[in-house]
């Protein structure tokens, strides 16, 4: 009887001990969910290719010098390389980071215990620790909202839109055409439509039902506060802000745009010209007019103290200038 006891005994406990186990595996492989209201990064990074992004006190970015991961602070100190990954459309949210990993820093195949391939959309812990490939199409552009990665891909099959849940659950189409889900804010995602116009439409990241927002004609809308800045499309792509509360329309320049970023009460654009193109900085509310940099420029990103951009075919040098200054420097690798 005491030896049928002690049998018992022993299975219960190695019964006990199994369970406890697995229930330690599920929670230490669980994805937390992010806080309400998470938005991955800017509209205008990500509209220039998301090579910055800044989140809770740190910069993460891109190393043109060796197209490295990075982290670093607001004030360009304490840089460290996160991985060798070469990365683009960076976002952040809760504990994790999420990018499209295009190759390894020398241009070969990035394969971590044969989980990463050259082309990964990934996801990696602050740190860049535990990457994990959520998806290999070709990521045009993402944003996080909420605990939701919205995707617009392309493949051979042609353009498709869907979302999925940051722990690879959930994956639904919304669309076959184009919808660029950069700008976000409060679950809601604004767009501009590609199909029959372009009106500003909003989609709600939860339960996926599109409405229309505003009948303008624009393109790469940026919503910062009541305002939403935007190219306009019928008037050789001049820089304009739309007022939310009182249904306005503000022309900010009269210059054709190639690109633009806002945030930080400064709005930084290229100015398209055959014979004097600049990139040039204003407020927000089109004053303050000044020329950065003579040439044409790309890739504008912003943080909260630096805007960062390149020259046009030079995918090498990164320059960088203080928010509102008007000279500009190489932004140069530690030493």
């Amino acid at each position: 009887m005491r030896k049928r006891t002690r049998t018992v005994l022993i299975t219960v406990s190695i019964a006990l001990t199994l369970i406890a186990l697995a229930i330690v595996l599920y929670f230490a492989q669980r994805i937390p969910m992010n806080p309400p209201g998470t938005v991955g990064n800017t509209a205008g990074n990500i509209n220039n290719g998301g090579f910055f992004c800044e989140h809770e006190g740190t910069v993460y970015f891109s190393g043109v010098w060796d197209g490295g991961l990075y982290a670093m602070d607001p004030e360009e100190g304490n840089i460290r390389l996160l991985s060798g990954t070469k990365a683009q459309n960076l976002l952040a949210g809760g504990n994790y980071l999420y990018y499209f990993q295009t190759e390894s820093s020398d241009g070969t195949r990035a394969d971590f215990g044969q989980m990463l391939g050259s082309r990964s959309f990934t996801r990696c812990k602050l740190n860049g620790k535990d990457a994990t490939s959520l998806t290999r199409d070709v990521v045009v552009t993402g944003q996080l909202v909420d605990n939701y990665l919205f995707l617009l891909t392309t493949s051979k099959s042609g353009i498709s839109f869907y979302k999925m849940k940051i722990d690879q659950s959930e994956r639904t189409q919304l669309a076959d055409y184009i919808i660029n889900p950069a700008c976000a804010a409060d679950g809601t995602i604004y767009f501009n439509g590609t199909d029959t116009d372009h009106y500003l439409y909003a989609l709600d990241a939860e339960d996926d039902v599109v409405r229309e927002f505003w009948r303008g004609n624009l393109l790469n809308p940026v919503l910062d506060g009541d305002y939403v800045y935007y190219m306009d499309v019928a008037n050789d792509y001049r820089l304009c802000r739309y007022s939310i509360s009182q249904d306005a329309i503000q022309v900010l320049t009269q210059d054709r745009v190639d690109c633009f970023n806002v945030g930080s009460g400064f709005i930084y654009y290229q100015k398209n010209s055959s014979s004097d193109p600049q990139l040039k900085c204003m407020r927000t509310d089109g004053s303050e007019v000044r020329s950065v940099a003579e040439g044409n420029y790309t890739n504008i990103n912003m943080t909260s103290r630096y805007v960062y951009f390149r020259a046009f075919g030079d995918d090498s040098t990164m320059y960088h200038s203080p928010l509102g200054s008007d000279s500009y420097s190489t932004f140069a690798p530690p030493e």
